[in-house]
């Protein structure tokens, strides 16, 4: 199963998370120096919801945004 919203298509993103050590020039210190790079995934808010789909229940994984919104109609 694919992590991507079946309304919005909204799918993970990639990133970098940068570390870094030294003190700031604004504050009195000479610099700050970048240390590492880690390439990380920002993955959407995935929930699985039982709604109706042309009129039949069928189980999909909706963002939480979508479900928010109201572009989902819930199947009792």
């Amino acid at each position: 199963m694919a992590r991507i919203c079946y309304i919005c298509n909204k799918k993970p993103v990639t990133g970098r998370s940068v570390s870094r050590r030294g003190m700031a020039k604004s504050k009195g210190g000479v610099g700050q120096r970048i240390t590492g790079k880690v390439i990380r995934r920002f993955s959407p808010n995935l929930q699985p919801v039982n709604a109706l789909i042309d009129g039949k229940k069928k189980k999909i994984t909706v963002c939480a945004k979508c479900i928010k919104a109201g572009k989902v109609t819930k199947a009792v």
